[in-house]
């Protein structure tokens, strides 16, 4: 049997942690000898000075034990941190922790900003880390408890959980994440955040750099400056987000033909919108409507 450790900050997402453990009970039940020999044996801690654990949506966990009152010496087979938490007091203790026990485990593993927290400890020197796909993304942590389970009872049984509970066992590959691009326009009130907000209401206007920079009075190339150091993105960037986004929420929201699409989210023409979505997301336009598409369209 094997002892995992589940160390979740307070203030995250708990379906991390509550995922994490389901995957592996059910590895448990499903394993061929059955609950008399469980896989695992789960362990839920938290670095608050109470065993509560709160989450970002009000919901709280239970936790079995608050990291202090585990010995960092006792052995474990693995240590899943599943965030960074939300002070670094918290990640502070987590990290303290994670020296002594280190030598202990025999595998540690991270979600999403747990990473960061592998690096502060030292673990990471060194060595090469990935926080995509198989280790960060939030539910992509079910991808890599899976792959544990595989790495330690074989192929047949990480298949059985997967399927079992209608998971991929492994992604397909170039699957991306289709996360929003920010558009919000910053607090301070100035020309960039007044023009942010003219751009979204103008998307079929001419939006070249020359046009942008004569609005605020400023020259192209000082434009380009301002403009990237305000908003995090270069002007032709964020005019292609810009449309992006409102092209693909015309795409999950309406039946309008590409055309109309491509003309209303000012790509002029579908050939262009194609050319976006392929290059951005990997996706056609009308891929792109089939998974995502409101199921009742008015």
């Amino acid at each position: 049997m094997k002892k995992i450790l589940i160390i979740v900050p307070d203030g995250g997402m708990l379906f991390e942690a509550a995922g994490i453990a389901d995957i592996l009970m059910q590895a448990n039940r499903l394993h061929p000898e059955g609950l008399a020999r469980p896989c695992y044996r789960i362990i839920i801690a938290t670095t608050q000075p109470h065993q509560v654990i709160h989450g970002q949506s009000g919901l709280n966990l239970l936790a079995d034990y608050r990291l202090p009152e585990l010995d960092p010496r006792e052995p474990l087979d693995t240590i899943i941190i599943t965030g960074r938490g939300v002070n670094e007091l918290e990640s502070t203790a987590v990290v303290d922790w994670l020296h002594l026990a280190a030598p202990h485990a025999r595998r540690i593993a991270s979600i999403c900003g747990g990473a960061m927290l592998l690096a502060q400890a030292g673990l990471l020197d060194g060595r090469r880390a990935t926080t995509q796909w198989t280790s960060g993304g939030v539910s992509s942590g079910f991808d890599l408890t899976l792959a544990l389970v595989e790495d330690d009872y074989g192929f047949s049984l990480a298949r059985d959980v997967a399927q079992d509970m209608v998971m991929y066992l492994r992604r397909p590959g170039g699957q991306l994440q289709f996360s929003r691009y920010s558009l919000r326009q910053p607090g301070a009130t100035g020309p960039i955040s007044d023009l942010q907000g003219w751009i979204l209401q103008n998307l079929t206007a001419d939006l070249s750099v020359e046009t942008l920079a004569e609005k605020v009075a400023m020259s192209p190339r000082n434009f380009t400056r301002v403009f990237t150091r305000d908003t995090g993105a270069s002007p032709a960037r964020y005019v292609t987000e810009a449309r992006l986004a409102a092209a693909r929420q015309l795409l999950e929201q309406t039946g309008d033909p590409l055309d109309r699409i491509a003309e209303q989210s000012g790509f002029g023409s579908s050939i262009n919108l194609r050319r976006v979505f392929e290059k951005q997301l990997h996706l056609t336009p009308g891929e792109y409507r089939q998974r995502f598409h409101c199921r009742k369209m008015a």
